[in-house]
C-alpha cells in the first residue's frame, strides 16, 4: 500500500508547475465537477507525471526519459522534463490524437508513431528503455505517478470544505493510476465518499479487471475516450490497489460518452475530451444514483473536428 503521505507530499512537490484547477456545481443535478481541463498541459496527467520527474536524481534525468502514451501522460512527461532541464521520448500509437501528438512535440519531445494501437506503444517504450538505458515513466505502475494524480483529491477535498459531504466520486479508468492514487488519499480520511470508477464499454480492460482480477475475454474496438483505452500491464500495481480501495467500476457506450461531451459544452461551455467524458456520462445515463455527486473531468485535448462533430448533433 502507498501511504497516504506520500500523495500530500507529491502535491508539494508539484507546485511549481501545476495550476489549482476550479470546482463548480450545477444545483440541478447536484454536481460538483472538477474541471482538470484547465491544468496547464489541459490535463491531469501533469500530476503525476511532475511528481516522477521532480524525484529521480539528476544522474538518471541526464540518461534521458522514455514513456508511452496516448497523448496526455506524454504532455506532463515533457513539461516536467524541460522544466527540469531534460529530454524525453514519447512512444504514441499511430492512431494517436494528432492534437496531442502535436502537443508533445511543442513540449519537446521525441515522438515516435508505433504500428498498432496503446499496448503496442508501451511494449515498445519498454523496450527502447531497456536497451537504451533511459529512464521507463509509466502512465500509471509507478509509486510516483499514483501518487501524484491522487493529488486531485487533496485540492478537491479543500475545495469543498464547508459544503454538503459527497456521496459519491466519480473517476475516468484506464490504467488505474489515477484511481488509485485518489483511493489511497480518501482512505485516510474519517469518512470518505463512494469511489466508483468509469471506463467505455469500448475498452472494458479495467473493468474486468477490477470485477475478475483477470482481463481474458475483453473484446476491444476504437473508442472515443482513447485515453482509457488498452490493456493494463498484468504485473501493475493498480490492478490490486483498485480491488482494495474501489467501491465499483461501471461502464458507458460511446454515445452516452459523446452526450457528455455535448452537455458540457451546450450548458457549460467548457471542452472536455472522451477520456474527461465518461464519470459525467455515467451520471447523465442514471448509472449513478448518489446525491450530491462531484465528477473529475480529466482534460480537454480533443481534435477541433471531432467536437464540432458530436455538438452539431
Amino acid at each position: 500500500m502507498i501511504p497516504a503521505e506520500r500523495v500530500i507530499e507529491a502535491y508539494r512537490r508539484i507546485q511549481p508547475l501545476i495550476v489549482k484547477t476550479p470546482v463548480t456545481r450545477d444545483p440541478k443535478l447536484d454536481i460538483y465537477y472538477k474541471w482538470e481541463n484547465h491544468q496547464a498541459t489541459g490535463s491531469f496527467k501533469l500530476r503525476g507525471a511532475a511528481n516522477k520527474v521532480f524525484s529521480i536524481h539528476t544522474d538518471e534525468l541526464n540518461k534521458g526519459l522514455v514513456t508511452c502514451s496516448a497523448g496526455n501522460h506524454g504532455q506532463g512527461v515533457a513539461a516536467a522534463a524541460a522544466n527540469r532541464g531534460g529530454k524525453c521520448t514519447v512512444f504514441a500509437s499511430e492512431h494517436a490524437s494528432q492534437v496531442k501528438v502535436e502537443a508533445m512535440k511543442k513540449l519537446g519531445a521525441d515522438v515516435r508513431l508505433v504500428r498498432g494501437g496503446y499496448v503496442e506503444a508501451e511494449k515498445a517504450a519498454i523496450t527502447h528503455a531497456q536497451a537504451s538505458g533511459e529512464v521507463f515513466i509509466s502512465p500509471y505502475n509507478d509509486e510516483q505517478v499514483i501518487a501524484g494524480q491522487g493529488t486531485i483529491g487533496v485540492e478537491l477535498i479543500d475545495q469543498l470544505e464547508g459544503l454538503l459531504p459527497i456521496q459519491a466520486l466519480l473517476v475516468p479508468v484506464g490504467g488505474g493510476g489515477l484511481i488509485s492514487g485518489l483511493g489511497v488519499f480518501l482512505n485516510s480520511l474519517p469518512k470518505r465518499p463512494k469511489l466508483i470508477g468509469v471506463q467505455s464499454e469500448a475498452s472494458a480492460f479495467a473493468h474486468r479487471a477490477f470485477h475478475t482480477g483477470r482481463q481474458d475475454g475483453v473484446v476491444e474496438v476504437d473508442s472515443i475516450a482513447e485515453g482509457l483505452a488498452g490493456e493494463i500491464d498484468h504485473n501493475s500495481i493498480t490492478i490490486p490497489l483498485m480491488r482494495q480501495l474501489v467501491d465499483d467500476i461501471v461502464l458507458v457506450s460511446e454515445e452516452e460518452i459523446r452526450a457528455a461531451i455535448r452537455f458540457c459544452w451546450v450548458n457549460y461551455h467548457e471542452v472536455i475530451e472522451g477520456s474527461a467524458a465518461v464519470g459525467l456520462a455515467a451520471r447523465l445515463a442514471g448509472k449513478i444514483q448518489s446525491h450530491p455527486t462531484a465528477v473529475i473531468l480529466t482534460g480537454g485535448n480533443i481534435q477541433p473536428e471531432l467536437l464540432n462533430d458530436i455538438i452539431q448533433l
